[in-house]
């Protein structure tokens, strides 16, 4: 916000006489809510890879739950009779971070002010 708020835009709008509410609403949060959104959204791939990485090794959630990372680690047993086991698992955990992480790109080209003029 604090760098958005010294772009020349926010000046020109200041100098053409704009209120601060105006100035707020109309240039300063469309231009910062796009990058919170695509941090947020890799912020939440990056907690998901956390968490299945430490309940694989066991410092994760309890083990009564299941979970993706637990899924993983017990399919490891299995990896040479039934592959399945773990691959599926770890599958999903790739197929779940890339689809947040494509969310968070099409967030960015939806709400960027940059883009919505090309």
């Amino acid at each position: 916000m604090l760098s958005v708020k010294q772009k020349e835009f926010v000046e020109a709008a200041r100098a053409l006489g704009a209120g601060n509410a105006s100035i707020i609403l109309r240039h300063i949060l469309p231009n910062a809510i796009t990058p919170v959104m695509v941090v947020g959204t890799f912020a939440v791939a990056s907690c998901i890879i956390t968490e299945a990485s430490l309940t694989f090794l066991g410092a994760g959630v309890e083990p009564s739950i299941p979970t993706r990372g637990s899924m993983l680690a017990d399919g490891r047993a299995y990896i040479a009779t039934a592959w399945w086991f773990a691959a599926f698992p770890g599958l999903a955990i790739k197929v779940t971070v890339l689809s947040i992480n494509m969310v968070g790109d099409w967030l960015r080209d939806a709400f960027d002010p940059r883009m919505r003029s090309a």
